[in-house]
């Protein structure tokens, strides 16, 4: 583990996460909870009491993008992966497309959210997935937890944006029975192809940040965070001296 802001990041590479979370499903061991926080979660965190204490009590908090990987480097362990939502969940899909076990898709709208599903489908013969859009009110909570129980996953993947899905995971992890959950924020509409991820060159030039704000420039106050986190992590004063 890497301490970064106060974040307790993981030091597993993208394979060992991905195994580790593989067995967890295979096994059907107890709940786990996986963040991938970004530099924006980090920062909110450093404001947010509730947020960080989010953070604290995952079970597993991963670098989801290029500025954790950066910042590693001042804080005495280096992480040399980033382990996105995306990608995380894609390959943890594969792995219960090829061993029957059920993947569950709570967020985005309902036409996403269904036509996500249908990809999925499509893409993995046999795969056993279903979902439910993400706006529900509180009273429906309820409902929702049964509907997910009844169906048994062993992954559920929530895109409420944080921290309406980590909040919600906490609260029911122990009541849910997947052994892997993770918040995807707008995963889900990637898998519904109604928003397109950056194409690979971007993500191996780890530039993916930018090709999302030329491709949606309203997001351009949401990308102010970077250089403050930037200038927050040099100004550390818990940086490992010497580190660059």
């Amino acid at each position: 583990m890497v301490n970064i802001l106060g974040v307790p990041f993981s030091t597993l590479t993208f394979d060992e996460t991905v195994a580790r979370l593989q067995t967890a499903m295979t096994n059907g061991d107890a709940p786990q909870h996986i963040i991938t926080a970004n530099p924006e979660i980090v920062m909110i965190a450093q404001q947010n009491e509730t947020v960080m204490r989010l953070l604290h009590e995952a079970d597993l908090v991963t670098p989801d993008g290029i500025g954790a990987v950066w910042a590693s480097q001042y804080y005495g362990t280096k992480l040399h992966d980033r382990v996105t939502g995306a990608e995380l969940s894609s390959a943890l899909i594969e792995h219960a497309a090829a061993n029957g076990l059920g993947v569950f898709l709570l967020g985005a709208s309902q036409y996403s959210n269904r036509l996500a599903v249908a990809n999925l489908q499509q893409k993995h013969p046999g795969l056993r997935v279903a979902g439910h859009d993400g706006y529900f009110k509180d009273e429906d909570t309820a409902f929702i937890l049964r509907e997910i129980k009844a169906f048994g996953p062993s992954l559920l993947l929530v895109g409420l944006g944080m921290p309406r899905q980590e909040l919600f995971i906490s609260a029911h992890k122990a009541e849910l029975g997947a052994s892997v959950m993770i918040g995807i924020g707008g995963v889900i509409d990637i898998f519904a192809g109604t928003v397109k991820r950056a194409p690979k060159i971007w993500q191996n030039m780890r530039l993916e940040w930018f090709y999302r704000l030329l491709a949606q420039p309203s997001r351009w106050k949401r990308q102010l965070v970077l250089p403050q986190f930037v200038i927050t992590v040099l100004s550390d004063k818990n940086r490992v001296k010497g580190s660059k």
